[in-house]
């Protein structure tokens, strides 16, 4: 089972995606996973323009790339979020509008419906994305938080994603949340609550990845198989904690690349997360869906990081038995 090998493109979008799609292919990409910003994957266009979605397919097929999945990471983070100016770096203009917060909600919700609605016409089953979160700045809990507050932040994410995952379903489509910090959804049980606060419907599971995972403690392994039937995509991310005494875990409002930060991404392959053991788990639940790399290090630059993490997933994947290793002793 060689699962394909696929480049997220949500760092690369400062390039052309005909220019990204010649990259990956000399790379060895398998496919890519299509950000839904730059010009790689437009969701207005796609809905408005008839022929969008085709042209996209033959760009990719031009260069034998495949396509599994669309991303609209920075759209999804304005749906709970409580809106501020760094908003505005990352939505799109009509997104953003006049910047009013309650709008701002509102509109990210249509276009995270219209997300699905695109992929949907575009011919891929998952979104990735995130979710934003009403309730991240009351993480440490000081001053003491009254549980309800907590309880509130998981009641707006059922009032406002329900009718969000009601198109998705529509559209037969999942949504696969990155479990990260600043989502609802940043660890195990936080994962737990969020899918029990949306009923455990089945449009809504989980894009995997490591690396958010390891700095937080969390084993990514224990992640996998705490939530085998949700685990809807995979990323291929590493990280690397370097606590030496000065360093702290919450990087002291360090910009990432910054040596004094208690943690950072780093390439695939150079950080602490065990990546066989992450194969071992995915083969254990059958997953059978792409290993999509998503490229982050300050410190390496990015076209060789991308190369290596290319080769060094391939290597690193394998099938499971189908033979038990003693069932040659016997007759």
């Amino acid at each position: 089972m060689a699962r394909p090998v696929t480049l997220f493109t949500g760092q690369w979008a400062d390039l052309p995606l005909e220019e990204m799609c010649k990259k990956a292919q000399d790379f060895g990409y398998d496919g890519l996973e299509l950000a839904c910003w730059g010009d790689h994957f437009e969701v207005d266009k796609a809905l408005s323009d008839d022929t969008y979605c085709n042209r996209k397919r033959e760009l990719l097929e031009k260069y034998d790339l495949q396509l599994f999945a669309i991303s609209n990471h920075l759209v999804g983070q304005a749906v709970l979020d409580n809106i501020d100016q760094r908003h505005k770096a990352i939505l799109p203009e009509y997104v953003w509008g006049d910047g009013d917060p309650a709008g701002v909600n509102e509109r990210a919700i249509e276009e995270m419906k219209n997300t699905a609605r695109a992929a949907q016409k575009l011919g891929v089953s998952v979104v990735n994305g995130f979710t934003g979160s009403s309730i991240w700045h009351l993480l440490y809990d000081f001053p003491p938080t009254p549980r309800e507050m907590y309880d509130a932040g998981y009641q707006l994410l059922a009032d406002r994603w329900n009718p969000i995952l009601d198109v998705f379903q529509e559209c037969g489509i999942k949504f696969a949340l990155e479990v990260h910090p600043t989502e609802i959804a940043f660890d195990i049980y936080s994962a737990e609550a969020s899918l029990k606060a949306l009923d455990h419907r089945e449009e809504f599971g989980f894009n995997f990845d490591p690396s958010h995972l390891i700095w937080q403690g969390v084993d990514p392994v224990e992640f996998i198989r705490y939530f085998p039937d949700r685990i809807y995509h995979a990323h291929m991310k590493d990280a690397s904690v370097t606590l030496n005494g000065r360093t702290g875990i919450l990087t002291s409002h360090l910009p990432f690349g910054d040596q004094r930060r208690g943690w950072d991404f780093r390439s695939v392959g150079r950080g602490g997360v065990r990546f066989e053991e992450i194969i071992r788990a995915l083969n254990d639940i059958g997953y059978g869906g792409p290993l999509s790399i998503e490229w982050e290090d300050m410190g390496m630059n990015r076209d060789q990081g991308a190369r290596e993490a290319c080769q060094f997933t391939k290597n690193v994947d394998f099938a499971p038995s189908d033979i038990a290793f003693d069932g040659a002793f016997g007759d």
